[in-house]
């Protein structure tokens, strides 16, 4: 009988409302929940049945029961959290951004290799199964070489500059929040991390990034155009555009359908893998086989690392650094 993992779940924010109804849908509970305030971590506690209600994040890493920390509070308690969390022998499952920067994220790279233990971003587009299907088919060679991927996402948000979307006491910005998708979706069609980046930005009243254009350029020549905003709304949509077809992948961030059209006769196929609803569900799943097998290289923290790097690029070249930040 295969181990089953006591997961705690730290946050009790909407994301961590959703992986605890993600663990019910599998039929099992969290372990415990911790959250920074005890109101909201009781509620989601008790909501998801979970076991263990802690008073922190720290009560949690320190318990000998815990297996693997699930990390959904605010980007700019990523690291720190992350690195209490390894250093107790804990395996962390973070949501996106990991990190706020390269230097965070290499450090806590570092700390995982010492210790033996899985690190990963909860990144639902690296474990769709309509992903999987679609990367096996395009190594094959059957719709022939990516050359030219075009990614839009955006949300209208109003000018509450309180909310996270706006705040950057929260690491505020679309680049985290939205880019990030977008950004990670690209790398997986890309065969090498990009190389040469170039952006425009618009700036929100805080300092922040609300909306961006961004051209990426790898050293195979693949070429990605990303379109980011948190004051309009566009599209999740994404178009690859290989030699002898084209993919697009409407609400690409839990996307389970996709439809290619044949370059030379117009010819629609759709493709269909996986369900939008599982997609947390897809993610606990990889990440108990990438602690049971100590083979992590399904959790795709290369890709995280690179998409890390360009937004850190990004951010240096726009001026945005949020406080008390060093990258």
């Amino acid at each position: 009988m295969e181990k089953t993992f006591n997961w705690v779940i730290v946050g009790a924010g909407g994301i961590a409302g959703e992986m605890a109804s993600a663990f019910m849908a599998m039929g099992r509970q969290p372990y415990g929940v911790a959250g920074r305030t005890r109101e909201k971590a009781q509620a989601l506690a008790e909501r998801c049945g979970a076991e263990k209600l802690y008073e922190s994040p720290q009560q949690a890493f320190e318990d000998p029961n815990v297996d693997i920390v699930y990390l959904a509070t605010p980007h700019n308690t990523h690291a720190e959290l992350i690195e209490q969390a390894l250093a107790a022998g804990k395996h962390v499952l973070c949501e996106k951004a990991i990190t706020l920067n390269s230097k965070e994220l290499e450090r806590c790279v570092t700390l995982a290799g010492q210790k033996g233990l899985v690190l990963a971003e909860a990144m639902t587009i690296w474990h769709m199964p309509l992903y999987q299907e679609l990367w096996q088919r395009l190594a094959a060679g059957e719709w022939g070489k990516v050359q030219l991927i075009q990614l839009n996402f955006g949300s209208f948000k109003d000018y509450d500059m309180t909310n996270r979307f706006f705040n950057p006491e929260l690491a505020g910005g679309a680049l985290l929040d939205i880019g990030v998708y977008a950004l990670s979706c690209a790398r997986s069609f890309l065969a090498s991390a990009p190389d040469q980046v170039l952006s425009r930005v618009k700036l929100a009243p805080t300092g922040v990034d609300e909306q961006a254009v961004i051209l990426l350029q790898n050293p195979e020549n693949q070429m990605a155009t990303v379109t980011m905003s948190l004051r309009s709304k566009l599209p999740k949509r994404a178009v690859i555009g290989c030699e002898r077809a084209y993919i697009e992948i409407d609400d690409y961030p839990r996307a389970r359908s996709a439809r290619v059209v044949d370059a030379a006769t117009g010819a629609v196929t759709q493709i269909q893998a996986g369900e939008t609803g599982r997609a947390l569900e897809y993610e606990v799943t990889a990440m108990e086989q990438a602690v049971r097998t100590g083979d992590a290289s399904a959790m795709w923290l290369g890709w995280s690392r690179d998409v890390m790097n360009i937004m850190t690029a990004l951010r240096r070249e726009w001026g945005v650094r949020y406080p008390g930040e060093e990258y």
